[in-house]
């Protein structure tokens, strides 16, 4: 079956292995088309069933709901480089735009379910509700959780203090600029990141250490003309 939105989600090193952008940005259709491409025929009945469940009974019950469930055996049941997408689903079928459940999912999961979370939120909240979690994503040094709290919700709602410090963050950790949602929109014209950017290339100078390659990358979008589209938006999403 072939599909004419094909999303790359392919394996790679830690660092370079983060997808979140590519995962945040693709509806639930896409996303479930992409997983019944590639799982087998007992993965798909697994995320069939967890989906129904989900939707059958949304929102959190009790000390932990089926659905919570279904998100910890996500790793067993569609192996490693399926399983985010398949976290996204079962989170948009149960927690919806339900900022408790998400929290609570990310207060008390594994890493991959938090990165489930942050890759959802922009399909479920429109509000900043969910920010506390975009920020504690962003203490960490997990490159794949960096890389899932720097999608589109945190373009939306970080403000620009805090989103700059993101941008620098991935510097620092090595996770591509790509992954940063609505990088070439808030970068352009930003002297302050400019000027951050300029003393973090001379710090790196100073002890001899290489300056790298994407914070010439970011630097240039400081003084490009902004792009035409709003490309931070989940797919189908109106500005």
């Amino acid at each position: 079956m072939n599909h004419p939105h094909t999303i790359d989600m392919g394996t790679g090193t830690p660092a370079s292995d983060t997808r979140g952008t590519t995962l945040a940005l693709s509806p639930p259709a896409e996303l479930r088309a992409h997983l019944d491409d590639r799982l087998t025929a007992a993965a798909r009945a697994w995320l069939d069933q967890a989906l129904d469940e989900a939707a059958a009974n949304p929102g959190t019950h009790g000390p932990i709901s089926v659905w919570e469930l279904r998100l910890a055996e996500a790793g067993r049941r569609c192996r490693g480089e399926h399983a985010d997408a398949a976290r996204i689903l079962i989170l948009h079928a149960a927690a919806r735009a339900d900022p408790a459940a998400l929290t609570r999912v990310y207060v008390q999961g594994t890493a991959a379910e938090r990165r489930a979370v942050l890759h959802a939120l922009p399909h479920l909240l429109s509000g900043p509700e969910a920010l506390p979690l975009v920020e504690d994503a962003l203490r960490t040094n997990d490159t794949r959780l960096l890389a899932a709290a720097v999608g589109p919700y945190a373009a939306r709602h970080l403000d620009a203090h805090q989103w700059r410090h993101a941008v620098l963050k991935c510097l620092f950790t090595g996770v591509p600029v790509s992954e940063v949602a609505g990088l070439e929109r808030r970068a352009h014209a930003d002297a302050e990141l400019a000027r951050m950017l300029g003393d973090y290339a001379a710090e790196r100078t100073a002890a001899d250490r290489p300056v790298p390659a994407d914070l010439y990358r970011v630097l240039a979008l400081t003084e490009s003309t902004p792009p035409q589209r709003d490309t931070d938006r989940p797919h189908g999403e109106e500005a």
